[in-house]
């Protein structure tokens, strides 16, 4: 099943480093739109695999026999698995991971496009993923009415059911007079505490999951009611409200509710990219470039890494201790020669995540232009 990736998971794969053999990375897209008969993905899967066993990286002279081999097992081993096991489902996109000699075989299939590339390296490539990792992941998406109380949590790309809190109310009295007035009275004393549980229903999930975001559906009549039951945390939580149609799927409301998240991520994208302004601008804590960011990264005093959608630079990476530069030579740190890569962004995701940082994707702003597309906030 198609799905999204989540920061704990990216750190366990930044985490990993070949000792034995040999790490493929692989992308593939999926978009109906590029890709639309199963053919066309396996004609491409063949292309690149071909591509990199023919690469720098699966012939290099310091290969051993046995890393070869690995190699060549490998890249068999993701053939099968993409025509014998692999179901589409839904998928947009394909990332196989792996190193049979080291013990790692990951696959995921991926909600969104991705480009089609492969690596053969001694760490897993892992830029690619950022721009997907969260969006939206682990959001609540609450459905709200007079008797409705539906709670779902947005897990790989789909919403899966939480707790119902929905509680069927009596219909109106049709008959005139006092009794009518009073039966509605008792009617909307009703409704009105049945929001109260399902507001305080959202408090407790709110305290309990952190720093989560929740996007609520529901009428306008209902919301305004709704909204001033909330308490402070759960009103916090709350990245945006929308409608849906009566009795609507979770596919459907997940169809309402993305473009919530989505305008949430731009608007927190703004501040993000407004405070690394504030920071650079006052030479403050901020990175601006790729020779202070991958400094400030290899120093573990990267806090965000902030980098523009598809730009990347080359970069030297010490092979004994991590460390990354703009410049080549010798190792500051240990002496060991440094060498080359062209995944210049890739090394500074790993240094970030490696230490605890937090990576951003710039999609909406080009405000990184100026200092080669690239910038940090720092811990100090």
């Amino acid at each position: 099943m198609a799905r999204t990736i989540t920061w704990d998971e990216l750190r366990d794969l930044a985490g990993f480093e070949a000792e034995k053999g040999c790490a493929i990375s692989l992308y593939l897209g999926l978009d109906p739109s590029v890709t639309p008969t199963p053919g066309d993905a396996v004609t491409r899967l063949h292309s690149l695999l071909d591509e990199a066993a023919k690469g720098d990286g699966a012939n290099r002279r310091d290969l051993t026999h046995d890393q070869r081999l690995g190699l060549k097992n490998d890249f068999e081993r993701i053939r099968s698995f993409y025509a014998n096991e692999f179901e589409r489902d839904g998928a947009h996109g394909l990332a196989i991971f792996s190193s049979g000699l080291d013990n790692i075989w990951r696959t995921l299939p991926l909600t969104e496009a991705v480009q089609d590339q492969v690596k053969v390296s001694g760490t897993l490539y892992l830029a690619p993923l950022v721009p997907l990792v969260g969006r939206g992941e682990g959001a609540l998406v609450v459905v709200v009415g007079r008797e409705l109380g539906h709670f779902y949590r947005l897990r790989g790309g789909r919403l899966q059911d939480l707790a119902d809190h929905t509680e069927e109310q009596s219909g109106r009295h049709d008959q005139g007079g006092w009794s009518q007035a009073r039966y509605q009275r008792h009617i909307e004393t009703k409704v009105r505490g049945h929001l109260h549980e399902v507001a305080e229903a959202l408090d407790r999930l709110v305290r309990r999951l952190r720093d989560v975001q929740v996007v609520v559906i529901a009428s306008e009549e209902t919301r305004a009611e709704f909204e001033e039951l909330l308490s402070h945390d759960a009103a916090a939580a709350v990245v945006g409200w929308t409608s849906a149609e009566a009795h609507a799927a979770p596919a459907e409301l997940l169809e309402v509710a993305a473009p919530v998240l989505d305008r949430y991520r731009a608007e927190k994208e703004v501040d993000v990219v407004a405070r690394w302004e504030e920071e650079a601008g006052r030479n403050g804590r901020a990175a601006a470039g790729w020779e202070q960011t991958l400094e400030a990264a290899s120093d573990a005093r990267v806090d965000l890494l902030l980098f523009q959608d598809g730009v990347d630079h080359e970069a030297f990476r010490c092979p004994r201790c991590g460390r990354v530069a703009v410049g080549g030579g010798t190792c500051p740190l240990d002496g060991t020669s440094m060498e080359v890569s062209s995944d210049g962004l890739d090394l500074a995701v790993h240094q970030t995540l490696l230490h605890g940082g937090r990576v951003w994707a710039v999609r909406h702003r080009q405000d990184l232009g100026p200092v080669e597309g690239i910038g940090a906030l720092l811990r100090y």
